[in-house]
């Protein structure tokens, strides 16, 4: 199965027919975990640029490994590919699709693909916040990002989705941006383990929001700021968070903590 956007195929001089196509294709290696069976490029095609995630068989071992746990193995791009599509359905902005495939029928030796348009002109979050804590920003800034992140976070778990990876460097904010909510685009990426369900756990809730808090420690942020996500998180009174929503606050800070000491 193979399916190419019609901008992306008709940049192609020789059209891709088959997953294996992705797998000649050159470029920048972004990213290649050791052991993990992926591997992430850029490459530019008709002046514009993309990025590639090729997946390969991960093996009957690591599947095993993750069923000994109960985590749903990841088996290959079709976790990103649906998990854009899902973002999509809820507004929620991420990365464009370009063009998806998948050859086999293994679980443990399939291939995969899927390209996705580069984002011009972002900086990552991480990047965007870096300095705040010996250069404080202005206040409504903060205030606006903590909004946005906190509104995106509500979306997606009320509609059972939990990022797995969720820290603000897989935030890319568009540039120039001078503060307007309005004008504001933050671009979630980095979806490949990405859970969809009817509900998110609570366990799942926790790991997310705890992630994203330990990853902005260092801009900064206080107790107060994450009081702030909270109402925006949870849409209620702080005060009815704070006597509804104790139990979360404490494994939330808990999570972040434990992060950060590691």
């Amino acid at each position: 199965m193979i399916w190419l956007s019609d901008e992306f195929s008709g940049r192609l001089t020789s059209p891709w027919s088959e997953v294996a196509d992705a797998f000649t294709v050159s470029g920048e290696v972004y990213r290649e975990p050791a052991g993990a069976n992926r591997k992430t490029l850029r490459f530019e095609l008709g002046g514009r640029g993309y990025f590639l995630k090729l997946h390969w068989g991960v093996g009957w071992l690591e599947i095993v490994k993750n069923l000994l746990t109960l985590r749903k193995p990841v088996l290959g791009a079709s976790n990103e590919w649906c998990a854009i599509h899902r973002l999509n359905e809820l507004k929620v902005e991420t990365m464009e699709l370009a063009a998806y495939g998948e050859d086999g029928i293994n679980p443990a030796a399939k291939q995969s693909f899927v390209v996705t348009r580069e984002l011009e002109n972002c900086i990552s979050l991480e990047d965007y916040c870096r300095e705040w804590r010996h250069d404080p920003v202005d206040p409504e800034i903060k205030r606006t990002l903590i909004r946005r992140l906190a509104r995106v976070s509500r979306l997606l778990h009320e509609n059972g989705v939990n990022h797995r990876d969720y820290y603000i460097c897989h935030f890319l904010l568009q540039q120039p941006w001078q503060g307007d909510e309005e004008d504001l685009h933050l671009y979630l990426i980095d979806l490949h383990r990405v859970q969809i369900r009817k509900q998110t756990p609570y366990r799942w809730r926790v790991k997310d929001i705890g992630s994203l808090y330990f990853s902005a420690m260092e801009a900064g942020l206080t107790s107060r700021d994450l009081l702030r996500f909270m109402r925006h998180y949870r849409d209620k009174p702080l005060r009815q968070i704070l006597k509804e929503d104790r139990r979360f606050l404490q494994d939330v800070q808990k999570r972040a903590e434990a992060l950060y000491r590691e």
